[in-house]
């Protein structure tokens, strides 16, 4: 984002946003989204805007 940097109050609002978008993404073989479901773990936005997701691939109650 050009070097500048966001408020915290934009970085909540953005992190808000991609929370909301992550849980449009359902697991295919059951009607949870991921986010609900516990796949993932954080969502953070740096001072730029930048989003970072930290999930994992599969679910811990997952028997495989």
């Amino acid at each position: 984002m050009n070097g500048t940097s966001i408020s915290t109050i934009e970085q909540k609002l953005i992190e808000g946003q991609a929370v909301e978008a992550i849980r449009g993404v359902f697991d295919p073989e059951i009607p949870v989204n991921i986010y609900d479901l516990g796949l993932v773990y954080d969502v953070t936005v740096n001072e730029q805007g930048e989003v970072t997701v930290t999930m994992t691939l599969t679910s811990p109650h997952c028997p495989a």
